[in-house]
Formats: C-alpha cells, structure tokens, sequence
C-alpha cells in the first residue's frame, strides 16, 4: 500500500531532517526520495515542479494531491493536518511560528553555514566565519534562556517548535558550537529523544531512496 507522504530531500539537509523527525514523531511511516544536491537534481525540472524555489526538502501528500516546500511550513501544515504538536490551542500554535521564524532569522544560518563551511560545501572568510560564531552563540543563548524555567519552549507539551529548533541545534557540535555550557539545552534534548517515534538522521534519512 502506498505510503501517503513522500520526503523528497537530502540526509545532510537539516530542514530534510526536521521534516523526517516531524513525520517519525508523529507515527507517520513515509517514504523518502534521495536528492542528490552535488548532482544539482534540485534544479531539474521534475523537482522544481514539487518545490519551485529548488530546494530541499519537498513534502508530497499524497492524499490532499499536492506538494509543500519550506520546513517550517511543512511542520505547521502537518501539525494541523494530524492534529499533534500545536500545543494547547491557537495562542501556543502563534507563538510555536515565532520562535520558527526567530530560528529561520538568527540561529538556522549562523550554525548552518558553519557546519557547511567545516563540511567543505562553502568557503567564507575568518570574518564572516567569527560573525557566524558570534550570531550562533547569541541565538544558542536564547534557547538556553528559554528553557532554564520551561520543559518546552512553548506551554507544557511538545511543539512544533520544538522540532523545529531540535533540528539546528543538532547540527551545532559539528558546526563548532559545543554545548556543554547549555545545561537547558542538554536536558530539553534529551526530552525530545525520548520521545516516542524519535530517531537521529542516520536512521530517518538515508542515503538513498526508500520505498
């Protein structure tokens, strides 16, 4: 039988593993179209048609016959359409998308970048590199801050905001950011690994194609 949701995306892509972790924690099983971005398989014409800004990841929904682009809005979308991860009414869910636009802002591409620039995938500067460990160590500190009174970073249950961070702060010890001095950090991760359905990128997002 098929699987109603398709990932099309990258196992080094970040906003690809926070849609995969979204669908495995909400006890979707779907599959997964490998994108090879070296190949520039993003720029096709066959991709650009699910996603028309060629890039990962694309989300196809099977059964509402459409194709969604941008992380964060696939996690909002499959919030409402599943009915988990919104928190405990509207209010929660507005304050979920400000902390998913705040991310996208300061802290996604402080610690993306500099993962890609250790990665070899990008070469910046020594002053720009410093400007990205400056942006990602304040952006780091505010979810710290966030978190030293609160299990979650809106209301009492997990969000989609959650997800959302989870899936950047992840990446930060291999973007250079060590996290030893974020105590909230570490005991907040540690909630979202226990949570039913939960898995690294390594077991949600192959290297290949899955059925």
């Amino acid at each position: 039988m098929a699987k109603r949701f398709t990932l099309n995306g990258s196992w080094v892509s970040g906003p690809t593993y926070k849609v995969g972790l979204m669908l495995s924690l909400c006890g979707e099983d779907f599959a997964y179209n490998s994108i090879n971005l070296r190949a520039m398989e993003h720029k096709s014409d066959a991709y650009l048609a699910k996603n028309r800004f060629g890039q990962v990841p694309a989300l196809e929904d099977g059964k509402a016959g459409f194709s969604l682009c941008q992380s964060a809005s696939i996690l909002e979308y499959l919030a409402v359409e599943l009915g988990k991860f919104q928190g405990d009414g509207k209010l929660d869910l507005i304050r979920a998308r400000e902390w998913m636009f705040w991310d996208f802002d300061r802290l996604a591409p402080p610690i993306y970048r500099s993962r890609a620039q250790r990665f070899g995938i990008r070469n910046y500067n020594q002053s720009t590199m410093e400007m990205y460990f400056a942006d990602g160590t304040a952006g780091l500190k505010a979810v710290e801050g966030a978190l030293v009174n609160a299990d979650w970073l809106v209301g009492q249950t997990p969000t989609i905001a959650d997800i959302d961070v989870y899936g950047v702060v992840a990446y930060a010890p291999q973007a250079g950011f060590g996290l030893d001095g974020y105590p909230a950090i570490a005991a907040w991760m540690k909630r979202i690994e226990a949570l039913p359905g939960f898995g690294p990128v390594t077991s949600l997002l192959p290297q290949a194609s899955r059925p």
